[in-house]
């Protein structure tokens, strides 16, 4: 049995326990130490409870303040040279560079995953310029680095970062025990869902004015939010929840009871996703989709098969498509969302990305 070291950097607790708990179980099976790093939050002690040693982390996940980056760096390094790991893995974009450059220093391999670009880098200027120069620092000596769609991949290739050393895999996967087919709903009640952060590029706009314009001409429908509300949504939603327009439920850890009422999820973000678990959730659970034509989300979608693809911050457009789903027989609802199924049945398995990341480990620890 192997006793290599594994540290993985993260900027939040919940990014390690609801997309990666598969690959630290293998890791754990296999005899591989697992160290986490990560801001403190409830997730942590339950992979402390597997057998995961904890290191607490402050990730600014906003912003660029040089102190707190070079603080970020020099905390990194720390670990790493406190703990000696045999390789590192890291998600998201703060991790993804200093502890890149970190381990770079340390001559320590290391595993990427861009989990997304983020906003900023998205939109051009100054912040693209100098994360391009980061991520090509970081990036340098990488062993691998995973992509979640193409056009994430394209970015890169388009910069020259970290060439041949790219690998494609579908998303975080969706794991299909615990996301498993559920009964689709009988009621004569439509019920949508919205399952995100209450914030403008998650496309919240859209949603709620389709939900005002269908509950109006379709009184049998409903529409539903799941999710933190960024402040200035409170107002919003508290009025159109009491005038019976959507029911906001919230934050919930558990979105499966949610997703077992409802007929059909709809996600009209033009946030820049790496892939969205929201939708290979629904999908998985055998619930059709309604979601823009973006990269990580219309990856997801056979228009027409298992979903509606939409033009993203198109109000008209997405309630078009929620009228012509609202057409359906029941029969075929509940079809579209069984060929969703098959689809992350064939190609979106989390065991998919647990082995990939599996063979490059081992690769490099043997």
């Amino acid at each position: 049995m192997s006793s290599n070291k594994v540290l993985i950097l993260v900027n939040h607790d919940v990014v390690i326990y609801n997309f990666r708990l598969e690959l630290v179980e293998r890791l754990l099976s296999e005899g591989y130490e697992v160290y986490i790093s990560s801001p403190y939050g409830e997730r942590i002690d339950d992979l402390v409870k597997m057998g995961c040693h904890y290191i607490e982390a402050d990730v600014n996940r906003h912003g660029l303040n040089l102190l707190q980056e070079w603080k970020l760096l020099r905390y990194y390094k720390r670990i790493m040279e406190d703990n000696r790991p045999d390789i590192v893995l890291t998600y998201t974009i703060k991790p993804n560079i200093y502890g890149g450059m970190a381990a770079k220093s340390l001559k320590i391999p290391y595993i990427a995953n861009i989990t997304g670009l983020g906003t900023a880098m998205e939109n051009g200027g100054l912040i693209q310029k100098v994360s391009v120069a980061l991520y090509k620092i970081a990036f340098k000596n990488i062993s691998k680095v995973f992509f979640q769609n193409k056009e994430n991949q394209q970015f890169f290739i388009d910069r020259n970062i970290a060439i041949r050393k790219h690998e494609i895999v579908p998303g975080s996967g969706v794991n299909l025990n615990h996301f498993s087919l559920l009964e689709y709903p009988k009621n004569s009640t439509v019920e949508f869902i919205f399952i995100s952060r209450v914030m403008k590029e998650k496309g919240i706009d859209q949603y709620l004015k389709a939900a005002e314009h269908i509950r109006k001409k379709y009184p049998y429908t409903r529409f539903h939010i799941l999710g933190f509300c960024e402040e200035n949504y409170n107002e919003t939603l508290k009025r159109l929840h009491n005038n019976n327009i959507i029911q906001y439920h919230g934050m919930q850890r558990d979105v499966r009871k949610f997703l077992g009422k409802s007929h059909c999820t709809i996600h009209p973000t033009f946030y820049p996703e790496g892939m969205s678990n929201v939708l290979l959730e629904s999908t998985a659970s055998g619930r059709p989709i309604i979601t823009t034509d973006r990269s990580g989300c219309r990856e997801i979608v056979d228009d027409g098969v298992n979903g509606y693809i939409v033009e993203q911050e198109n109000s008209s457009d997405l309630i078009e498509k929620i009228e012509i789903f609202l057409s359906h027989s029941h029969k075929k609802m509940a079809k579209m969302g069984l060929e969703g199924r098959r689809k992350m049945e064939r190609e979106f398995d989390r065991q998919i990305v647990v082995n990939a990341y599996m063979e490059e480990i081992r690769k490099i620890t043997k």
